[in-house]
């Protein structure tokens, strides 16, 4: 029986190769995905029983629970799963396309563009202007930051070690002007921004849902356009390019898929972090190295990851409804020290 399938196009235009053993654990992910959705949104203050949830869903019940579930529930754990969905496939792309195992979007900057651009929104013009305005305000931020470091990092070409460390100095420059910002803003505007800095779905509306499920739906097959040139890049650049890759043309492509995939989760659910770091570890180690692989089985990795930490967050300290960015930094933060200790002999 055959190991791996080739997916591909009319013409051969568009192609890559999954392994048999990763479709199935895909399969599984997006099951456990599908659980995670039907429990979180039956756990709470009052508990609803997931077939009752499944009912109110459906619409086959008599509406007694519609508003709790429809409205404050379901929006809630459709964001979390989506945001989480997009952080771990932006992380996937990082990684593959820098070859590195500490690249992630909050790693190397670019979501602390977008953080930058939201919280100046919020603090600065959050009076003056529609909060509808905020996504594109972050992805803007998101977006000017991935081109600054790429800048900054040209040199014949855009090395991947350049590229990480430049991305860490800019990461920390948005991080100070964030802090700046804050500092001179009004109270109330601080403390609200404060609480989108740390990470949360809190009070999430079918509003934000809409604005980031397009994005993934986009994002998701330009991505896997160019798994060929991710895997044909993992043997590096000169290789690459000796196997007909236009490297330095795909690898702005594949940037530019990471950037809208963090700006316009960071734009719905502040900056979560270590999400994008983790999920393609994992997804790593479940499904291998082969791109299309990998970028399928991160998508539930990180919708799980922060689909839990939120389920965590509001159920376990009621009254009070910590932030899910509490619980993935407390998770994210060793592991980051774990992989720089485990790569200590590659820098």
């Amino acid at each position: 029986m055959r190991k791996t399938y080739v997916i591909r196009s009319k013409g051969e235009r568009f192609s890559f190769l999954i392994e048999r053993r990763a479709v199935l654990v895909i399969t599984a992910l997006m099951l456990l995905v599908l659980i995670c959705a039907v429990v979180g949104t039956s756990i709470g203050s009052d508990f609803i029983s997931p077939l009752q949830v499944l009912w109110t869903i459906l619409g086959l019940n008599e509406g007694q629970h519609d508003f709790v579930v429809l409205t404050l529930r379901l929006p809630r754990v459709l964001l979390s799963l989506l945001v989480g969905a997009a952080l771990g496939m932006s992380g996937a792309i990082l990684q593959g396309i820098i070859r590195n195992p500490l690249a992630s979007p909050d790693v190397i900057g670019i979501t602390g563009g977008a953080a930058v651009a939201a919280v100046g929104f919020v603090t600065l013009l959050g009076g003056a202007l529609s909060i509808k305005l905020l996504p594109a305000f972050a992805v803007i931020g998101a977006l000017v930051t991935s081109l600054i470091i790429y800048a900054l990092a040209w040199k014949s070409g855009v090395t991947p070690i350049r590229l990480v460390l430049i991305g860490i100095g800019v990461s920390s420059i948005t991080g100070a002007g964030t802090t700046f910002m804050l500092i001179l803003s009004p109270f109330y505007s601080a403390g609200q921004a404060y609480i989108w800095l740390t990470g949360s779905v809190y009070g999430a509306a079918w509003r934000e849902v809409y604005t980031i499920l397009p994005v993934i739906l986009l994002v998701l097959p330009l991505s896997l356009w160019f798994a060929r040139s991710i895997n044909a890049q993992a043997f590096g650049d000169d290789l690459a390019a000796g196997l007909g890759v236009a490297v330095q043309r795909e690898r702005v492509g594949l940037l530019l898929c990471s950037v809208l995939l963090a700006g316009f989760a960071v734009s719905v659910a502040g900056t979560l972090g270590f999400v994008g770091l983790i999920a393609p570890h994992i997804a790593r180690r479940l499904v291998g190295n082969l791109f299309g692989s990998l970028l399928l089985a991160s998508a539930p990795i990180g919708a799980l990851l922060v689909c839990g930490a939120d389920l965590i967050g509001r159920t376990a300290f009621l009254p009070l409804d910590v932030p899910a960015g509490v619980f993935t930094a407390g998770i994210g933060a060793p592991f980051f020290l774990y992989l720089l200790f485990k790569n200590r002999n590659q820098f």
